[in-house]
């Protein structure tokens, strides 16, 4: 079986869009969390997720929609995080508020997560997997870093696909994985989307100008 991994959406649908064009065939897709804020898509986004029945888990940024928090927000994210609540009818925020914060699938083979096992707001960056956060099951999916990484162990495989909608590791490329659960492998991709379009709406809707210049360094 083979799995679309998807995460930190963030509003981006021209980013989202391009990954799903680009995604090789799969058997099935799951996202770990953060599908709005930052960007000027959040009904689009999270109705696409809606339409093609992806298990999510809820993101830091999901929440902060739901439950009007603001997660220490700076300028720019919680600029975001407004501009979802004006945009979002009830159905799409009722669809954010059922997303759990920890959800397994696939007969328990595979857990996501938005941060960490423990701590859903947790930044887990790549020197800090290990096969100590597994907990039995064979792959454990998390994002809210931004940042792309596999770890492989005997224990099973620690996996954060990278975001979608906003990559920090320096490549401006959208990020996503495919999972196959047969061979306990995974491939990370990446591909190019017009960013420009994405900066120019963005001013259009009146969010921060930092938000397109982030996307435009991958950072």
């Amino acid at each position: 079986m083979r799995v679309g991994v998807l995460s930190d959406v963030h509003a981006n649908r021209v980013a989202l869009e391009a990954v799903l064009a680009d995604m090789p065939p799969v058997d099935a897709l799951v996202c770990a969390g953060d599908v709005v804020g930052y960007n000027p898509w959040p009904a689009d986004c999270v109705d696409r997720l809606i339409e093609l029945s992806v298990p999510t888990v809820m993101g830091n940024h999901d929440r902060a929609v739901v439950e009007r928090t603001g997660f220490r927000f700076n300028r720019t994210a919680r600029a975001g995080v407004e501009h979802a609540r004006d945009e979002l009818d009830a159905d799409a925020v009722e669809w954010l508020a059922s997303l759990p914060t920890e959800r397994l699938a696939f007969d328990g083979r595979v857990k996501l997560v938005h941060g960490h096992p423990d701590d859903p707001d947790r930044y887990t960056y790549p020197d800090s997997f290990s096969p100590r956060l597994l907990d039995g099951e064979d792959v454990l999916v998390l994002g809210h870093t931004h940042v792309q990484h596999v770890g492989r162990y005997a224990e099973g495989v620690v996996l954060n696909p990278g975001s979608v909608g906003q990559p920090r590791d320096g490549d401006p490329r959208a990020a996503y994985a495919v999972l196959d659960l047969s061979a306990l492998d995974v491939e990370t991709h990446r591909v190019a989307y017009d960013v420009d379009a994405v900066k120019r709406a963005i001013a259009e809707a009146g969010l921060p100008d930092r938000t397109g210049e982030r996307l435009a360094r991958g950072r």
